[in-house]
């Protein structure tokens, strides 16, 4: 495997140790697919860091996200867009998602970060307690968390950067309020986990305003399709053959493609379709008009404030007292159509 790094930045990068990534390098038997495209992931990010190195700082931080791979992409490519802005501080970012993960082995990798050493951790993870124990021990370590999209607004983070979740809800509410009427009907509320702040956030806003000002319209909540596909489709299917009243949608978790054929299959139509995130598969539907509206947030506007968090750590010294009741700032929620659908991230 050509590369031009040391052993002991792969296996940093990687998250591995020396000996076995000096296994994989020379082509030895006994190693894992996994651990081989580790390896690989690990030299492209070298790759793309070493045409930014320059005199400056250098932070390494681990961005961790249990999250379906349409919206890890956008994250991905949101974070090394934003790395070159910071020069003379090169920010050297490794990257670790999951479509779906177990809590055991999230808090696993959480303590092995702590463990192996980093400069911060931005993190995408359920508001559970064996995490925010987890995020507690990066703490007490003098590593700082930011949260990312979905917070953890009890544990011992040191910032949030996303959305309003709940306003972003209101939003997705006055929406189809407006566009169903008083002709009602039923919004369908897709969420990947109920074990995301963000998504509850979401729906709560989402209902407050449905009960204040659409009384005409009822809500029904389906949840645990993890954004992907297949899970999402099956959940969606048996709600529409629960519910034939059932006529909106307001995508909160994703699986959007899912979502549409489950109404196909059922020879349903969907009045109004509200989506989040303008990751790859939600462009092309909103372009061939099959969702009307996707609420939308700069994903490089949260790799900036994350980044000058981490930073912002790392020249301040741990005595001097941070606030942790305040988001960094608030990522603006933009209501995007086909008619005003930015052309890049």
């Amino acid at each position: 495997m050509a590369h031009r790094f040391l052993v002991k930045d792969i296996a940093f990068q990687a998250g591995l140790s020396t000996a076995t990534v000096d296994r994989v390098l020379n082509g030895r038997p006994g190693v894992r697919r996994q651990t081989e495209m580790r390896v690989r992931a690990a030299i492209a990010e070298l790759e793309k860091q070493a045409g930014a190195d320059v005199a400056g700082r250098k932070l390494t931080i681990d961005i961790v996200m249990e999250t379906p791979d349409r919206f890890s992409t956008a994250v991905r490519a949101a974070f090394e867009a934003e790395v070159a802005t910071f020069l003379p501080t090169v920010f050297r970012c490794r990257f670790h998602f999951a479509e779906v993960v177990r809590v055991a082995e999230l808090v696993q990798l959480l303590d092995r970060i702590r463990l192996r050493g980093t400069h911060g951790v931005v993190l995408k993870a359920p508001d559970v307690p064996d995490v925010v124990a987890a995020v507690a021990r990066l703490d007490a370590a003098d590593i700082p968390v930011v949260t990312l999209v979905t917070d953890l607004p009890n544990s011992a983070r040191l910032a949030y950067a996303g959305a309003d979740n709940r306003a972003a809800g209101e939003t997705a509410a006055y929406l189809i309020g407006r566009l169903l009427g008083s002709s009602g009907g039923k919004a369908l509320v897709t969420l990947s986990s109920g074990r995301f702040r963000g998504e509850e956030e979401r729906e709560i806003g989402f209902r407050r305003v449905i009960r204040a000002h659409y009384r005409s319209i009822g809500v029904i909540e389906v949840s645990e399709g993890h954004g992907t596909d297949a899970a999402t489709g099956t959940l969606v299917a048996k709600a529409l053959a629960d519910d034939p009243s059932i006529n909106a949608v307001y995508s909160v978790g994703g699986g959007n493609r899912a979502v549409l054929a489950a109404f196909k299959a059922a020879g349903r139509l969907v009045s109004v379709f509200v989506a989040h995130d303008l990751d790859a598969d939600n462009r092309a539907l909103l372009a061939e008009r099959r969702i009307d509206f996707v609420l939308h947030h700069d994903l490089r506007t949260d790799a900036r404030s994350a980044f000058r968090v981490i930073m912002g750590r790392a020249v301040t010294p741990r005595a001097i007292p941070v606030s942790r009741t305040a988001p960094v700032s608030f990522s603006a929620v933009e209501i995007v159509t086909p008619y005003n659908m930015p052309t890049s991230q």
